[in-house]
């Protein structure tokens, strides 16, 4: 055997398309196949590979590899990508040449391992595919029970289907992400959906929905009408088609106190329907789980919503206050407070809106703060703000800190850049831009620009008073472990204030 793809585990469509004659359509097959074949492991108690024949007719390749949930592995080791020459191993050959099941007389030894190997062609419209294996690791095999029995007569059947071209269903998959597995519950029907064998589980899943009996010699579908109140169960087309073993499908019953998934698996070996596989799975914590989530999450959303609510009335308060003082400087005081308790709240509307998620989309929140910012401050020039770059998702602790450096640093910007500047009327008298990038390993960098009358002589960072400034360092320093630095622009005049900060948290 030859290894390839020594640079990962290749995936069944680029084994396909680099070494077999294989369509799209029999790829999707063969998808099929492999959404459903923990099924057919689980029931064969044991491992099963997909083989695909070579384009060349020289051997096949290794594109699946399954182990079952219900007894030992055949393989110590994954075999995906591996290519087993022509002649190598009889029973694939014979797989392709006969077109049925072939089974190999003696164990082989695998790794101290005695293996039973079986070979199953997969047929599609008349056409063999591929070859599916079916190793059983016979240190695992012992007296079967009742419930092995029923599990090796259904693997029978599927393999049978899948020789003929019976399975999967053709554009059939099932909806629930937690659909159930072959160990959740297991109830074999006949052609007239009446229970031959239900596993222990299954029998389990209904005593909870209140029967007293056994299921078997029982109407799986007429049980269940008479356990579940109409109102609690699917429409009857659908409770008819899956346990009634007609369709291949799944549905679910939730009647507030239990909540199970039910999926039907039709069994027609050779064509003709002679019963159905049922598989169950209790499903009760689950929801119960998913309610709790879905009441977390509108829970959380509420408090932002009132913690907005709160924070915009505490603004209006002190818009108030400010119109009631007559000290020009007190004003000033006020209406600052009231542009950073907005900043807040304008975070918390955000997260009130959208589902309770680990980041925020910051973008729309930085634009809404600069025209916030355009909007109180009135200074007698106009002023131009424009964003370049995106921040994308910030983390939620960093989203509310940011928005009032942020804030402060364009106010900062407006105030100081552009007042008492002569009264400049053109159309550029005023631009600030804000410019985005995400860094390498995780930084964020954000830097301010404005083209106003820039930094007065001597300024310092480390000895401004300017409370603006003082917040924005301990932000930035403290709360975000970033760095902050205020400089003359670069290019021309103004100002630039930059500030760099990871985002790992």
């Amino acid at each position: 055997m030859v290894y390839i793809y020594a640079g990962g585990v290749p995936t069944l469509s680029e084994l396909a398309q680099s070494h077999t004659d294989l369509v799209s359509e029999d790829v999707g097959w063969l998808q099929l196949l492999m959404a459903d074949w923990q099924i057919l492991a689980d029931l064969s108690f044991a491992d099963l590979v997909l083989w695909l024949p070579d384009k060349s007719g020289n051997g096949f390749w290794a594109a699946g590899q399954m182990r079952p949930t219900t007894g030992p592995t055949a393989y110590v080791d994954d075999i995906v990508g591996m290519f087993v020459p022509k002649g190598r191993h009889a029973t694939l050959d014979d797989a392709v040449d006969v077109g049925r099941l072939v089974r190999e007389g003696d164990p082989e030894w695998r790794d101290d391992l005695p293996v039973r190997v079986e070979t199953i062609p997969v047929r599609r419209s008349g056409r063999i595919i591929g070859v599916l294996s079916r190793n059983t690791n016979l240190l695992g095999v012992r007296t079967p029970s009742k419930l092995e029995l029923s599990y090796l007569q259904t693997a029978n059947d599927l393999t049978q289907m899948v020789a003929n071209g019976y399975f999967p269903a053709a554009g059939q998959r099932s909806d629930h992400a937690d659909t159930p597995r072959v160990g959740d519950g297991f109830v074999r029907v006949d052609a007239d959906g009446v229970v031959d064998y239900a596993s222990p589980n299954a029998l389990s899943v209904f005593r909870r929905l209140g029967l007293s009996g056994d299921l078997a010699g029982q109407s799986l579908a007429g049980m269940t009408r008479a356990l579940v109140p109409p109102r609690k169960r699917p429409d009857e087309e659908t409770l008819s088609a899956v346990l009634g073993g007609r369709a291949h499908r799944d549905t679910e019953i939730d009647t507030g106190g239990i909540a199970i998934i039910m999926r039907s698996i039709p069994l027609r070996p050779r064509g003709e329907a002679i019963g159905a596989l049922v598989l169950l799975r209790d499903v009760t914590d689950l929801r119960r789980r998913d309610r709790e989530l879905v009441t977390k999450d509108a829970t959380i959303r509420e408090i932002h919503h009132r913690v907005k609510n709160n924070l915009q009335t505490v603004a209006a308060l002190l818009r108030m206050q400010s119109r009631r003082v007559d000290s020009g400087v007190a004003q000033d005081a006020l209406n600052e407070a009231v542009r950073r308790v907005g900043s807040i709240a304008l975070v918390h509307e955000t997260l009130s809106q959208q589902a309770v998620e680990e980041t925020v989309e910051f973008d729309e929140i930085a634009d809404r703060l600069a025209s916030m910012v355009g909007e109180v401050t009135s200074i007698g020039v106009p002023v131009r703000m424009r964003r370049e770059g995106s921040f994308g998702a910030l983390p939620s602790e960093v989203a509310t800190p940011m928005a009032m450096v942020i804030t402060e640093l364009l106010q900062n910007a407006v105030e100081h850049g552009y007042r008492d500047t002569g009264g400049r009327d053109t159309p550029d008298a005023g631009k600030i831009t804000m410019s985005v990038r995400q860094q390498p390993a995780g930084h964020l960098q954000v830097t301010i620009e404005d083209d106003g009358r820039g930094l007065p002589d001597g300024f310092s960072l480390d000895t401004s008073t300017n409370l603006g400034l003082s917040i924005v360092k301990t932000l930035v320093e403290g709360e975000l472990g970033g760095r902050l630095s205020l400089g003359p622009r670069p290019d021309g005049d103004g100002a630039r204030a930059a500030v760099e900060l990871p985002l790992n948290l």
